[in-house]
């Protein structure tokens, strides 16, 4: 099997064509005609991936984050992205991202974490058939402290930044990763509460009836890992395919 039959099979799912100017989704180290020995799948490609890549006999790395993301000036051993790089090269390992591409599609990355919470009737949020994230609803309408102990206990959150309570919830809104700049749109979807990464102090700032929760950018994607080993598990049952051990300690934000 070679690199590009198991991009083709990533970007059915998520296709490069979709995602925002800015991203660079796709390959970014290694050749779309090499062989596959295994495939090792994790939410970043840092350099203790590459080296678990290796140990485990894989050659091609599926991230959600881009390893080549914005301007890279130079790669030298002393920064992450450069050591990672280099030793992707130099055991031969290609890397592959579905970044803004899996955010956008459905069963992505905001649809995941619909699914996590028990939300029905999930819709796109910015978009039609693609776009970025989505809108849901409870089973019935929850007081703000029950949805607030609700999103900590199916994030597995030691905290939450939030903004004040602000009434029931039935409909709520979310984005994986950093969604600020979607606020607008979950309130005029009719959301009276909105999840997502990233958000600075004067979004908390919120009118009454609705109200911001911060989950942490890697709570609220990591579960995107698990939906791509399930898409390549069911094309490739017979093939060496493995999701980071490390993957639930590779935050790299510490909350003491």
């Amino acid at each position: 099997m070679l690199v590009k039959e198991v991009a083709g099979v990533l970007e059915e799912f998520a296709p490069l064509q979709i995602q925002e100017s800015w991203d660079n989704s796709g390959l970014s180290v290694g050749s779309p005609e090499a062989e596959v020995s295994g495939i090792m799948l994790g939410l970043d490609c840092t350099p203790q991936l590459v080296d678990e890549a290796v140990a485990a006999g894989c050659n091609l790395i599926v991230t959600h984050h881009p390893l080549i993301f914005g301007r890279l000036s130079k790669i030298c051993p002393e920064d992450p992205v450069g050591l990672a790089i280099i030793k992707a090269i130099r055991a031969g390992v290609a890397v592959y991202s579905a970044h803004t591409t899996a955010d956008k599609v459905q069963g992505g990355v905001s649809w995941a974490m619909a699914q996590r919470l028990g939300l029905q009737n999930i819709r796109i949020l910015d978009g039609d058939e693609t776009g970025l994230g989505v809108v849901g609803d409870f089973p019935q309408a929850l007081e703000w402290e029950q949805a607030a102990a609700l999103v900590k206990k199916a994030f597995n959150l030691k905290t939450l930044r939030c903004s004040r309570p602000s009434g029931p919830v039935r409909t709520v809104a979310m984005c994986g990763g950093s969604g600020s700049s979607l606020i607008d749109a979950a309130r005029e979807a009719g959301a009276q509460l909105y999840l997502c990464g990233d958000i600075s102090y004067h979004h908390f700032f919120t009118p009454e009836g609705f109200s911001i929760m911060d989950i942490g950018h890697f709570e609220s994607e990591v579960d995107i890992v698990g939906v791509l080993f399930a898409l390549l598990r069911k094309k490739f049952p017979n093939f060496v395919i493995h999701i980071s051990e490390n993957l639930n300690n590779s935050n790299p934000v510490f909350y003491l």
